[in-house]
């Protein structure tokens, strides 16, 4: 699919509305969370080397391991006795949102771990049996597995999107297996009792795709245009990164998982309540439905072009009671953040860890 060309009118006239739709979103999240100060201060890059977006293009060789219900693929970077990192990718990107953000990392002296998730490239299924569950607790639930199969007791997890929120519910359910966590957006875990609250007309517009896959057409048309598809959300939700066709070709290729369309659904429809999760989670899904406070130490990072919908970070600021900091990374940044600017989500990572 060509790059999606728009005139400067409609552009302006895009970017003007996306602003209003977070902002107006924002206001609902303040009113039902409660307004609170956040920390903030500008990245310091002294640590981490500067390095150019897109600098690398492949993990090299990956690898592969049996972990809880999955066959996961997995690349890896630096020493094996080294503090181990897991980055985690959301939707619709895979592990080569992090290409450059590993090496950085490797070279410092960390175990870097980068899975691909449930639905996405070489991660498989051990059963043709098992449910294609993507509710939240059962993707942190893969982590766990995976942190088990690797003998790591302990890491720093570190995320976007849904890896973001993976990170927020293995933080809040299993503190001990997380040294630290760097969450882009914030926090992130939810439920579908409290997703019944309805949005205002503009931020409901920007989660037009969580609708669109609540019906069987929606289902049908992600299937049968994935890559445009995939693409258009990419635009949307980095409207200033000047990606090209092969950096999402890389990605792309993740998504023919014979799985990725079932789970894309699942999570979705999941979250709204129009679909059901696992009775074996349930105690799990109680426990987050609190929305408990995250007490490990966190790093949050917010990129200031974001084109999907977030949250303030006032809104979420007491939802983390342990050391915290709130970094908003500028230049255009969007959603993609460890992607878009990989050297201030690699510093993140490093600083979290001295907390």
């Amino acid at each position: 699919m060509n790059t999606i060309k728009m005139n400067g009118k409609i552009n302006h006239n895009r970017r003007r509305f996306l602003h209003n739709a977070t902002m107006t979103f924002a206001a609902a999240e303040l009113a039902t969370i409660g307004s609170a100060d956040a920390q903030s201060s500008r990245v310091n890059p002294a640590q981490v080397p500067q390095i150019r977006p897109g600098t690398n293009t492949s993990f090299g060789s990956l690898k592969q391991i049996n972990a809880g219900l999955l066959n996961v693929g997995y690349a890896e970077a630096g020493p094996a006795d080294g503090p181990a990192v897991v980055l985690l990718h959301g939707w619709p990107y895979d592990i080569h949102s992090f290409v450059d953000v590993t090496p950085l990392l490797a070279s410092a002296g960390y175990r870097v771990i980068v899975p691909y998730l449930r639905g996405y490239g070489s991660t498989s299924f051990l059963s043709n049996d098992t449910f294609r569950n993507a509710q939240q607790s059962a993707v942190a639930l893969d982590m766990i597995a995976l942190m088990d199969a690797l003998k790591i007791q302990k890491a720093t997890v570190a995320g976007f999107d849904w890896g973001a929120r993976t990170a927020d519910v293995m933080a809040t359910l299993w503190p001990e297996r997380c040294k630290a966590i760097v969450s882009v957006s914030g926090y992130l875990i939810s439920s579908p009792a409290g997703n019944q609250v309805p949005l205002p007309p503009e931020p409901a517009f920007l989660f037009w795709y969580q609708y669109y896959f609540a019906t069987p057409v929606g289902k049908a048309g992600y299937a049968k245009y994935l890559d445009q598809f995939n693409k258009f959300i990419w635009h949307q939700a980095s409207p200033k990164w000047n990606f090209d066709d092969a950096t999402y070709d890389r990605t792309a290729a993740s998504f023919k998982n014979p799985d990725h369309v079932d789970i894309v659904m699942h999570d979705y429809r999941w979250r709204l309540g129009l679909a059901d999760g696992e009775p074996k989670y349930d105690e799990l899904e109680k426990r987050l439905a609190a929305l408990p406070p995250i007490t490990v130490p966190t790093i949050t990072l917010e990129g200031d072009a974001n084109g999907a919908i977030h949250a303030p970070s006032a809104a979420y600021r007491n939802r983390f009671s342990g050391k915290y900091e709130y970094r908003l990374i500028t230049g255009g940044v969007g959603h993609n953040l460890p992607q878009e600017a990989p050297q201030a989500f690699a510093q993140a990572v490093v600083d979290v860890g001295t907390f």
